[in-house]
């Protein structure tokens, strides 16, 4: 491989999205260090918050991440009492999750550590660039969507 084929790698829209996810990981890491929690783990809880009760299937179209990933997820916010899980009248076989007072809570108490997060992410763009390129993503998203190895539902 040539010198300038690898320099090319910089311009490649796929690395630059993967590199940017290690990025904001790296941030949420910092700013959400005094709750222990991932930005998987984050999104579970947000979407909880928003639509109680959906159950690991559902919950797992909801972020974009695959059933596994999910219950793993499930397990440990669990584990520290912030979501429960309870079986469905209707059908046994389904679990759905709650946020725990202590889950609502900790997600109250996150707020900020997240809105900080995100305007660090995107700090380097004027206000008007913040908008555009949250709005190209979402149309990158959306466009691509099927094309993932998990499908993330689109409101």
């Amino acid at each position: 491989m040539t010198k300038d084929r690898a320099i090319g790698l910089f311009t490649r829209p796929g690395f630059l999205v993967r590199r940017l996810h290690q990025i904001y990981v790296a941030i949420y890491l910092k700013e959400c260090e005094a709750f222990g929690t991932t930005p998987v783990q984050s999104s579970v809880m947000q979407v909880l918050i928003a639509q109680p009760g959906l159950d690991q299937a559902a919950l797992a179209a909801e972020i974009g991440v695959d059933r596994t990933t999910t219950s793993n997820v499930l397990s440990r916010l669990e584990k520290r009492g912030l979501i429960c899980r309870e079986a469905d009248p209707k059908d046994r076989r389904l679990r759905r999750a709650f946020l725990t007072p202590a889950g609502e809570q900790m997600l109250g108490d996150m707020q900020d550590a997240l809105d900080r997060a995100h305007a660090r992410l995107v700090a380097p763009l004027e206000p008007e660039e913040r908008e555009a390129f949250v709005r190209d993503l979402t149309t990158l998203v959306e466009s691509n969507n099927g094309q993932g190895r998990t499908v993330l539902r689109i409101l």
